[in-house]
């Protein structure tokens, strides 16, 4: 049986100075740890502080968007080239992969990028995974490094994802690290809506794709990298906060359509539509309420229920347009159950 695959997100404040350069002491010691389980799993490393590494080198930085596509371009290689050089002498290599949306997208990119990580892992090469920060427009950037990291670990079949954090885990109202967690709906309350002094994403964003991942019945640890062996503690359940996850017999294809991948639209539905799903039936137009966002045939729309919540993503069967002009016709089937991913 091959080994389990182990995604491990490093965010921006995680591994870089108050300056914005990486700290070499961080990704010192994250190379030393990883080396240690790299001989037990298949490991992808998920990467931020590239625009961090190299904005020092941009004349008169004032963090506009072109601004940290440049930065983005000249810290991408500083970055990839620190960790290269820690992860040499355990006799590991690395590889630099740059991800956009697209790759998550189209399924037939998603599994041309599947393939390459597999043949880097038959070389026992790590790949280390950024947003391609230099091509990436607004519109289609991921919201953060931690969509990414759970795009990998969803549509690969991770056993385990890991997010990196300053503060070493989810803290209670006390600042007191919560070890365990069984339901992510439960611990919302606990975020704080400040972030980072770097970083795009915060707790909140963790928590928010942590839950997508353990619905994938994908366990997630959050951790820091402050204290000795810190990352290999966590992992043991010694440190940080671990999420348990849900069962799941997803196949692979559903995994992938239920990581979200490029969602174009939403529908929400009304309470007929909702029981119809759960019980695995398609989703017919006379149970949509509203259409939001314009999409295309087979393009991915997320599905809402009446309070709100989303219980499903799908891939459409008709365009947006067709759906409105239809939402009152008898059997205009917007999308197939065997394209339907309950969540």
């Amino acid at each position: 049986m091959s080994k389990p695959i182990l995604v491990i997100k490093f965010g921006t404040a995680s591994i870089t100075l108050p300056s914005g350069e990486p700290d070499v002491t961080i990704i010192s010691e994250v190379a030393r740890q990883v080396s240690l389980l790299h001989p037990r799993y298949r490991i992808i490393i998920v990467s931020s502080g590239a625009v961090g590494a190299g904005k020092a080198y941009i004349n008169d930085y004032k963090g506009t968007m072109t601004q940290r596509k440049a930065a983005a371009s000249v810290g991408n290689p500083l970055l990839v080239g620190l960790y290269a050089s820690y992860f040499a002498p355990n006799g590991i290599f690395i590889a630099q992969s740059l991800c956009e949306r697209q790759h998550f997208a189209n399924r037939n990119k998603f599994l041309q990028l599947k393939n390459t990580f597999e043949e880097l892992w038959q070389n026992n090469i790590i790949p280390i995974v950024n947003e391609n920060d230099v091509v990436s427009d607004r519109e289609l950037k991921f919201s953060d490094n931690d969509e990414l990291a759970t795009l990998l670990a969803v549509g690969f079949g991770a056993e385990t994802l890991m997010f990196c954090t300053s503060v070493g885990g989810l803290l209670d109202e006390g600042g007191n690290i919560i070890g365990n967690v069984s339901n992510v709906n439960e611990v919302f309350k606990f975020v704080r809506t400040d972030k980072s002094f770097l970083g795009l994403g915060g707790m909140a964003s963790k928590l928010t794709f942590a839950k997508l991942a353990t619905r994938m019945g994908i366990k997630v640890f959050i951790f820091g990298m402050k204290q000795q062996d810190e990352l290999l503690k966590a992992l043991e359940g010694k440190a940080g906060t671990e999420m348990s996850p849900e069962k799941s017999t997803l196949s692979a294809r559903n995994r992938w359509l239920g990581s979200g991948g490029l969602v174009s639209g939403r529908l929400h539905v009304d309470e007929g539509a909702s029981k119809a799903l759960l019980k695995r039936k398609s989703l017919l137009a006379v149970g949509v309420i509203e259409v939001t966002g314009d999409f295309e045939a087979g393009e991915i729309i997320e599905i809402y229920a009446p309070d709100d919540e989303m219980i499903a993503v799908a891939r459409a069967r008709e365009t947006s347009g067709a759906i409105k002009v239809n939402l009152k016709t008898l059997n205009f089937e917007v999308a197939h159950a065997n394209d339907i991913v309950l969540l």
